[in-house]
């Protein structure tokens, strides 16, 4: 009995090795995964933002866009308080929330997501636009959101039913600008394409566009209570238009002024009032003037503070222009003194006390420009705060990776700019173009153009910033207690990390470093020497000892790990192999089409990868020069190329954004690596083969960790033609809703393989309850027939696996599932044939009183949707019956329920304000401010009076 069973052991290990056999695990690769992201300070593509973190102090925090990441600095101590962690899509804006609880995030798919800044967790995402989002802006209570789009569309979200509300549709390039009203609901928006244009929300069409400007409109502020509207262009013109709101073609309250004459009066009759249309309805916009800045390039962004009072705007260079709105009392009192003045003049000059004399109103007794900031380098965005003392606080996000904070007092007269903070420490000014660890695998160093950085791996803290000339390549030297850098200049640097200091500069070549383009290859030696500086103890430096001549520049060089051979990459696109020890030449490796930038040579001196410009990796063997394979390796030039130590594993990374590992011996793809947004410049595997550092144009660092999952060649390529399925799914045609015209509204939502997933959810229980209701229906008819009760019919094993819960609610609990965001979009892609039973068991909800408000917008989206189908269905018709009488009552009821709550509250509130004679919310505020105006009112009248 036991020889059959060792048998079928055998068989079946046999089985299981030829089972792995056949996954490719023979060979065991494992994973890399993201371990952190580090060097950047604030990402480009994307704005600053001032936050409040848990009620602390205002002005003290700022959010800035990482990557894909946000952060949250604190600029006082220089730290990194928060990260709000993304997924793929790099950051393309910032919004805070006026509670300032939530920041609104905008990405480069069009993604929008909500985080909270108590828990720094995301619970609402948005997904509506097809491209990169431009702009987001909160409403004044916070209840609405609305994004703009690379895609030229806006769309209007709701944040507390996290569901869209429409897409407007007007614009013919980039939104750059959206602005909610707060007293109307209307809504503001402005376009690369020159129009601004004015949206009714109630009706959701465009009611006016303005065609005053000449060229893209990149930024627009809210003035004077929002009687005011400031454009800025590409030229050096802030216009200004004075907002008229009409009621029945009439305007309402007293009219601003007519005409207001600017600081400038050229080509002021082609711009001003210009309209599509004629007929005025809701407002009217008139040109009022306009203020010069003094640069002359196009604004980048305008931003004022919470209440208007001040004016920050900014072009391509490196100062800020900061402008003061005065009140209307200021401005009536200057006027009244300039009327003074005129008349003191008139009378003067003896004309007659009948004649009135007029005072022109000139846009430039409004505002006022209060100071320039002048900042270390180019800026990228800005925001401002004002604070009840008059203290004015900018935050500048420069180009070179660098946040800026300034103070300056807005009650002075000529007020001058502080700066208070500077982050810089955590990030290269430039791209880095060099890495490199240490060999205990604890530090990492980093080099670009003008610093030259120690970091700890562990903590990702800068040990150490050193000033360099622009750096090429690095090492550390055996002992890591110094470093060096190769040059562009064709100087060597040799750093002591102990004290930070530079030790010495060699002049290595006239052109590039180690290898040049004075077509040499150089040879130095390690050498101990006493100097002044060194006192007693011995320093580094390095002695040239040999020079090879070659007949091309030289773009790298690489020592064979045995120290025997030299390779040496040529601009004439080949490799030459020398012997170290006579220089004598070895072999040629020629086939690549453009020159190699960059090469390697594996650990036991045996193959050689190049990786080249022609977008190709070729291994090749070192005992004949025969190319063993070439690789397309990447959409772009390959940038850099390593082992890992002790395999014939490597790395590379390309322009294309992408770090690839490979197989040398089997010639293999083994995984991509991805996260950079923009060219890997070069990366660094660790000793140990433990840790990848990459660096990128995006001026980001990143840590990659070997973990101990391993990977199985066949599922990533099936994982990959997933993923490229579900893209394609995703990006396929919109789904029409029937009885939609295409005009300026459409619906909020699109179509991604999220909505498709749920709709797939919907449809599967709705055939798990088709299948349970026959299973009851042929039981009771079993019943009926035997004339006995019969045991019930086995569940389901999904409804037992969620509490045996009947089949009707397992499709709800499925419903509810659906984000309420994806909720329409998921309901559109269903086919008819599952709405007949969607609407029979939303009858038996409502009737039920079982989440009457989710079921009730299920049901009035498909009405709407399927609306001639269902009409025409006398099937249907006893449902629909149904239906409309139980959900008119039910909803009734919930109606009735939230006003008795309400009052009821509101009952509460008037009792605690009894007792404790204090007042909630927002009332204390303005009765408080109220309160103050009277004061001082009547501290002016008793002054007057002394």
């Amino acid at each position: 009995m036991s020889q059959p069973l060792t048998v079928l052991q055998n068989l079946t290990a046999l089985d299981s090795s030829v089972r792995l056999l056949s996954m490719g695990l023979t060979k065991q690769y494992l994973r890399y995964a993201a371990s952190a992201v580090f060097g950047v300070i604030g990402s480009q593509k994307a704005n600053i933002a001032y936050v409040t973190l848990r009620g602390g102090e205002k002005g003290r925090y700022v959010a800035v866009a990482a990557c894909e990441h946000v952060f949250i600095w604190d600029v006082r101590k220089a730290e990194k308080v928060l990260i709000l962690q993304g997924q793929k899509q790099e950051v393309t804006h910032l919004c805070p929330s006026p509670d300032g609880v939530h920041i609104a995030v905008g990405y480069e798919d069009g993604a929008v997501r909500i985080f909270s800044l108590l828990s720094g967790e995301s619970n609402v995402s948005f997904s509506g636009h097809k491209s990169a989002v431009t702009v987001i802006r909160y409403d004044a209570l916070g209840a609405r959101l609305v994004t703009g789009s690379r895609d030229t569309e806006v769309i209007v979200w709701d944040v507390i039913n996290e569901c869209g509300l429409y897409r407007l549709k007007g614009h013919k390039d980039a939104i750059t600008q959206a602005l909610f009203l707060k007293d109307k609901n209307l809504l503001v928006t402005s376009s690369k394409d020159s129009f601004v244009k004015w949206w009714d929300l109630d009706t959701q069409h465009c009611f006016k566009t303005m065609v005053g400007h000449r060229s893209e409109v990149w930024g627009m502020v809210l003035l004077n209570q929002e009687g005011r509207l400031l454009t800025g262009s590409a030229d050096s013109e802030l216009r200004a238009w004075d907002i008229r709101y009409l009621q029945g073609g009439q305007e309402v309250g007293e009219p601003r002024v007519k005409k207001v004459k600017g600081l400038l009066d050229e080509d002021d009759e082609e711009e001003e009032g210009l309209d599509e249309s004629p007929e005025e309805r809701i407002l009217s916009c008139e040109k009022a003037g306009s203020i010069l800045r003094e640069s002359r390039d196009r604004v980048v962004s305008m931003t004022t503070d919470a209440k208007a009072k001040v004016l920050a705007c900014h072009g391509t260079d490196t100062v800020l222009e900061v402008f003061t709105v005065l009140p209307q009392a200021e401005v009536q009192k200057r006027r009244e003194r300039k009327l003074k003045k005129a008349k003191k003049k008139a009378k003067s000059q003896g004309v007659e006390e009948a004649v009135e004399p007029v005072v022109e109103r000139k846009l430039g007794d409004e505002i006022e420009r209060m100071a320039n900031i002048k900042a270390s380098s180019k800026i990228r965005s800005v925001d401002c705060l004002l604070s009840p003392s008059g203290e004015m606080k900018v935050a500048l996000l420069l180009q070179n990776n660098t946040v800026e904070t300034y103070t300056l007092k807005a009650t002075e007269k000529s007020p001058q700019a502080n700066k208070t903070a500077r982050l810089t420490l955590s990030g290269h000014r430039t791209d880095v173009r060099t890495l490199a660890f240490s060999s205990d695998n604890i530090a990492m160093l980093s080099a670009s153009s003008e610093t030259v950085k120690v970091w700890n791996r562990s903590t990702l803290q800068v040990i150490r910033t050193m000033a360099c000339e622009y750096a090429l390549c690095s090492l550390f030297v055996p002992g890591d207690r110094q470093i060096i850098v190769g040059t562009k200049s064709g100087k060597i640097q040799i750093f002591d990390l102990a004290s930070g200091r530079l030790l010495e500069t060699t002049d290595a070549h006239s052109g590039i470093v180690t290898g040049g383009a004075d077509k040499t290859v150089k040879f130095w030696e390690f050498e101990l020497i006493k100097d002044q500086e060194a006192g007693q103890n011995k320093r580094l430096t390095v002695k040239h000892t040999r020079t090879l001549q070659l007949d091309e520049g030289v773009l790298c060089v690489r020592y064979s790990p045995d120290q025997r051979l030299l390779a040496v990459s040529l601009l004439d696109c080949t490799v030459k192999i020398f012997y170290t020890d006579t220089l004598k030449f070895f072999l040629s490796l020629y086939g690549h089409k453009l020159p190699v930038l960059c090469l390697d040579i594996s650990h036991d001196s045996a193959l050689i990868a190049t990786g080249s410009a022609d977008r190709n990796v070729k291994i090749w063997g070192l005992d004949f020069g025969d190319c063993h394979r070439s690789m397309f390796a990447h959409d772009d030039s390959v940038m850099f190329l390593q082992f890992v130590p002790k395999t014939h594993l490597f790395f590379t990374a390309g322009k294309d954004k992408k770090i690839k590992q490979w197989d040398a011996d089997k010639f293999e793809h083994i995984q991509t690596l991805e996260g950079h947004h923009r060219e890997v410049w070069c990366l660094a595997v660790s000793p140990s083969g433990d840790y990848v550092v990459s660096a990128s144009h995006d001026k980001s660092l990143r840590l990659w960790e070997r973990t101990r999952e391993p990977i199985i060649l066949e599922e990533e390529k099936e994982m990959e033609r997933e993923a490229e399925f579900e893209e394609s799914l995703a990006k396929g045609e919109e789904p029409v809703v029937p009885g939609e015209t295409k005009g300026e509204a459409g619906p909020a939502g699109k179509k991604t393989i999220e909505t498709v997933k749920a709709a797939e959810r919907i449809m599967e229980a709705v055939e798990l309850y088709r299948e349970e209701s026959k299973k009851l229906e042929e039981h009771r008819a079993a019943c009926e027939a035997a004339r006995k009760q019969l045991p019930p019919p086995k569940s389901n094993p999904i409804l037992i696996a969620f509490g045996n819960i009947s089949p009707s609610r397992y499709v709800l609990d499925v419903i509810k599932k659906v984000k309420s965001s994806e909720l329409e979009v998921s309901l559109l892609v269903l086919p008819f044939s599952y709405v007949p039973d969607l609407l029979s068991l939303f009858s038996r909800f409502i009737q039920d009183g079982v989440d009457v408000e989710l079921v009730c917008r299920c049901l009035f989206f498909l009405l709407r949707v399927h609306f001639g189908q269902i009409s025409s269905n006398q099937m249907l018709l006893p449902v629909i019956d149904d239906l409309r009488s139980n959900t008119i009552s039910k909803v009734q009821e919930i109606r009735d329920l939230l006003g008795f709550n309400n009052a009821g509250l509101q009952f509460l509130q008037r009792e605690i304000e009894g007792k404790e004679d204090v007042m909630f919310f927002a009332d204390a505020t303005g009765r408080f401010e109220e309160k103050k105006r009277k004061r001082k009112k009547r501290e002016r009248a008793v002054l007057t009076i002394t």
